[in-house]
C-alpha cells in the first residue's frame, strides 16, 4: 500500500492503550486519523455518496485537523469509541439523535472495505455472547467447566447441588450505577438457598469453580500468541491488580493452534483469552473478550504487543476485512 494511506483509530478521549500503538505507528511514519464517535458536530464530519458510478462508496471523513478519504484507508482499529449522548437535549430527541449517530456514522464507517479492520464492531458483537463462545470452545477441544445458563430458579438450584462449589458470572460486563456510584461486579461463589423467584427476571451463567492454581491470560495479535501467566489467590483476579504477579509463559502448540482457530471462526484479528490452571496444570476455557485491555500486561511483563498491532496495521498480516 502506498504510504500516505492512513490509519483510522477510534477510540474514546483517554486511551493510553491506543497512545502505545499509535507512538508505533509514529515512528513508521504511518499517518493516522484518531477521532471519537463523541466528536461528532464541529470536530467531527463525515460525508459519503453510495450508488455513484463503479464504486461502491466514496467519501470523506473531516476531523479539526486531518481529512481522509474513506475509500483509501490503510486499516481501521476500533478501540473504544464513546458516542456522543446529547445530554443537553429531552430525552426523545436524544435517543432519536444518538441513534441516528450510530447508524449514519457508524454505519458509514462499517461498509468501510478492502481494508483490515480490528476489528470489525459487528464482528466483535458476534463474538461477545457468551453461550456462543462456551459451545465454540467445547467445538475446538477446549475444556469447559460445566456451566448452566438459566433464569430457571430450580435448575439453578439442582446445578448448584449437583457440582457443588459454583459460581454465578454476569452474561456481559455492563456500566451500571447505584445513587449515583459506579458499581461493577466479579466472579461470586453462589449456594442454592441465596436464589429466589427474581432469578426468573433475566438468565444467568452459573458455573462449576475450577480449582485454581493461577490463571493464564492469552493476547493474540494477528499470528503473535503472547501468554501471561497470572499468580493470584483471587476467585477473579480483575478485584486487585496490585495482588498480582506476572511471568511470560509459552503455550502448547495445540492451543495456541485452537485459540487461533476460535478467532478465525468469528473473523477476528485480535482477541484477549482468559483461562484458568488448575493444580493438576490442565487449562479451563472462561471467556474470549474481543476488545479486551492488554496495556498494562506489556508494562508489566516488557512483551511487544503495542508493536505487534502497529504491525498488524500497517502490514496486515491476516485477511480480517469487513464483514
Amino acid at each position: 500500500m502506498a504510504e500516505e494511506e492512513p490509519v483510522l483509530v477510534l477510540t474514546e478521549a483517554a486511551d493510553v492503550t491506543a497512545d502505545m500503538v499509535i507512538t508505533h505507528l509514529n515512528r513508521r511514519g504511518v499517518p493516522v486519523v484518531r477521532f471519537n464517535a463523541a466528536d461528532i458536530g464541529t470536530d467531527l464530519t463525515i460525508s459519503a455518496r453510495f450508488g455513484v458510478g463503479s464504486t461502491p462508496m466514496t467519501g470523506q471523513l473531516r476531523t479539526s485537523s486531518r481529512t481522509v478519504d474513506l475509500e483509501r484507508v490503510r486499516a481501521v482499529y476500533w478501540r473504544r469509541p464513546a458516542w456522543p449522548g446529547f445530554g443537553h437535549l429531552p430525552d426523545a430527541d436524544a435517543g432519536w439523535a444518538a441513534a441516528q449517530v450510530r447508524y449514519g456514522l457508524g454505519g458509514t464507517l462499517h461498509a468501510i472495505r478492502n481494508c483490515l479492520w480490528v476489528n470489525h464492531p459487528l464482528r466483535n458483537a458476534a463474538a461477545d455472547y457468551k453461550p456462543a463462545q462456551l459451545a465454540l470452545a467445547h467445538r475446538t477441544g477446549l475444556t469447559v467447566p460445566p456451566t448452566l445458563v438459566t433464569n430457571d430458579p430450580g435448575e439453578a438450584r439442582r446445578f448448584i447441588r449437583d457440582h457443588g462449589q459454583v459460581i454465578c458470572k454476569t452474561l456481559r460486563w455492563t456500566p451500571y450505577q447505584r445513587d449515583g456510584v459506579s458499581l461493577t461486579s466479579w466472579a461470586e461463589p453462589v449456594q442454592a438457598d441465596e436464589l429466589d423467584d427474581t432469578l426468573r427476571v433475566t438468565p444467568h451463567l452459573f458455573q462449576a469453580r475450577v480449582d485454581k492454581a493461577a490463571d493464564l491470560r492469552v493476547l493474540i495479535v494477528g499470528r503473535r500468541v503472547f501468554a501471561v501467566w497470572i499468580d493470584s489467590d483471587l476467585l477473579d483476579w480483575r478485584r486487585d491488580y496490585s495482588a498480582l504477579t506476572y511471568s511470560v509463559v509459552d503455550l502448547p502448540d495445540r492451543l495456541e493452534k485452537s485459540l487461533c482457530a476460535y478467532l478465525d471462526h468469528f473473523g477476528l484479528a485480535s482477541g484477549s483469552f482468559d483461562l484458568a490452571v488448575d493444580h493438576a496444570g490442565e487449562l479451563h476455557w472462561l471467556e474470549l473478550n474481543p476488545n479486551g485491555q492488554w496495556g498494562w500486561l506489556e508494562e508489566r511483563t516488557g512483551l511487544e504487543m503495542a508493536a505487534a498491532f502497529a504491525d498488524l496495521l500497517v502490514q496486515g498480516d491476516v485477511d480480517v476485512l469487513a464483514p
